[in-house]
């Protein structure tokens, strides 16, 4: 009956433990040393490594441990594996705690000495203890893994988004990731709930910390976007080629395409099918330098996959608004427009450049610095330029002039002698700007589409408030922006989710509505 009833108390202190590792919690050494003083009718302590008590049951005599301190030197040194001794009116029998000194120690204090199956219970609680602390440390060090991988993948991110592929490979010296070996790569832009992010990016991670020819990143800007960089050409990402070039001459953008059976773009896309809340955006092929072009492309795609019953979108082929502006004039402007910020420090320039395209609040989620710091700089950009940075089309002739002078601003003395510097006006004037103009708004001229244009010439001059649109068409607020996401649709760009595609609509929208040149 003895051995019945201590083996049913072994029963219980496992089933405790098994209660505590499916929580997922952390251990809680106290529930199993106040199920041990029950059972055995004592109090019992849990002694740390320093001497200090990290928990005890509730009538534990913490005035006998100074007499016990050499005692638990000595058990917490590694010199002795348990002691029996009296303090006082206790009988104390105590027990080191795992393989390492400085070793934890658990102090059991009783009115009389411990049967031996006290002691038995005793010395499997101990175990149990110790194996849920090393339980405990090793998910504290696969967790600080998870994020130091995850650091690292983001800084990899960040080096490519700066084209600066040396860098990239610097940090990753000795498990440099097989996509900084590819020439090319695509960005597919997954939306997902907040909290899968951390399970996918572990799901699909390997023994390196990468995801095979791939990198998923968290965005810090956007809590829904997991980044997920594939090197183009690995497995059957060859099937997504064939999307993108089917929807270059389209002028539309796809939906799912073919479908693949192997590879990360097929993984993707499988998810986006088996999750209803999951959307997924898809850019083109484009050179490890000029991941920022991709990334551009995959917001924008994501935009029109949101709104396409497949929820997946790969980004149709237009040609962007830069190469086709007058080479020289073009960049003569913007020198002229940037110069003031010549001798401005480049970390104002970076925050600038990333502000004139997304909200300041991820700005300084995406740089982790404070909002109120972005807004620091960016008023110190706009007294050197006497602009104002809260009008759309001042950020976006802005974001215009730094990408025709490569990011930085130029230090020279102006126009060519007895040349005036060129207008925006005059540049977008040139048939090559007014073609791309037309072709941009071309999918608003159906009669839904008209009226779609309307809101969007109401909600630009209203500085993108949809409330104050709503007021000036008569029309509800959510209207406008039921308006907003179907143009979204039709004109592949992200207007509402970070915005990234309002400049090219500015840009479209100033040059149809300049008048010709007599």
């Amino acid at each position: 009956m003895e051995t019945r009833a201590h083996t049913g108390r072994l029963d219980e202190l496992l089933h405790e433990v098994r209660r505590q590792m499916s929580r997922g919690t952390g251990a809680d050494p106290r529930a199993v040393l106040d199920w041990l003083g029950r059972q055995i009718d004592a109090d019992v302590a849990l002694v740390g490594s320093t001497g200090a008590v990290e928990t005890a049951t509730a009538r534990f005599p913490r005035q006998i441990l100074p007499s016990l301190e050499p005692t638990l030197s000595r058990l917490a040194g590694g010199q002795m594996a348990a002691a029996v001794t009296e303090s006082g009116a206790f009988q104390v029998r105590l027990e080191a705690l795992g393989p390492r000194p400085p070793r934890p120690v658990l102090v059991v204090a009783g009115t009389s000495a411990p049967t031996r199956e006290a002691a038995s219970l005793v010395s499997h609680a101990g175990s149990l203890i110790a194996l849920l602390d090393r339980a405990q440390d090793a998910d504290t060090t696969f967790r600080g893994y998870q994020y130091k991988a995850r650091q690292l993948r983001f800084a990899v991110f960040s080096a490519l988004l700066a084209g600066d592929l040396t860098l990239a490979r610097r940090m990753t010296t000795g498990a440099v990731p097989a996509l900084l070996d590819a020439e090319r790569l695509r960005v597919y832009l997954l939306h997902c709930p907040s909290e899968d992010r951390d399970r996918l990016a572990q799901t699909y991670q390997d023994g390196s910390g990468y995801h095979g020819t791939g990198l998923m990143v968290h965005c810090p800007a956007f809590k829904e976007h997991l980044i997920c960089l594939v090197a183009d050409g690995s497995d059957n990402e060859s099937a997504d080629q064939a999307d993108g070039d089917a929807t270059h001459d389209s002028g539309h953008v796809s939906a799912d395409g073919p479908e693949v059976t192997q590879g990360q773009g097929a993984v993707l896309r499988r998810l986006v099918r088996d999750n209803p809340q999951y959307a997924l955006g898809i850019s083109s092929p484009y050179p490890l330098g000029a991941t920022a072009e991709a990334y551009g492309q995959a917001l924008h795609a994501l935009a029109a996959a949101r709104h396409t019953p497949e929820r997946v979108a790969a980004y149709l082929g237009r040609t962007p608004l830069v190469p086709l502006l007058p080479h020289t004039e073009a960049g003569t402007w913007a020198r002229a427009l940037l110069r003031p910020l010549g001798s401005t420090p480049r970390a104002t320039l970076d925050i600038t450049r990333l502000a004139v395209t997304f909200p300041r609040s991820a700005v300084a989620r995406l740089l982790d610095i404070s909002r109120n710091t972005v807004s620091h700089h960016l008023s110190r950009v706009e007294t050197t330029l006497g602009l104002d940075l809260g009008d759309v089309r001042i950020r976006a002739a802005l974001d215009l002039a730094f990408c025709l002078a490569g990011g930085q601003p130029d230090g020279g003395f102006g126009a060519e002698r007895g040349r005036p510097e060129p207008t925006l006006d005059e540049l977008f004037r040139t048939e090559p700007a007014q073609a791309w103009a037309r072709e941009f708004l071309r999918p608003l001229q159906d009669t839904r589409g008209r009226d779609l244009y309307a809101t969007l010439c109401a909600w630009i001059d209203a500085n993108t408030d949809a409330q104050r649109t709503a007021r000036h068409l008569g029309r509800s607020r959510n209207t406008v922006r039921a308006h907003l996401r179907a143009a979204e649709h039709l004109l592949s760009r992200d207007l509402l989710t970070t915005g990234s595609g309002i400049h090219d609509l500015v840009y479209a929208l100033h040059i149809t509505g300049l008048q010709p040149v007599d």
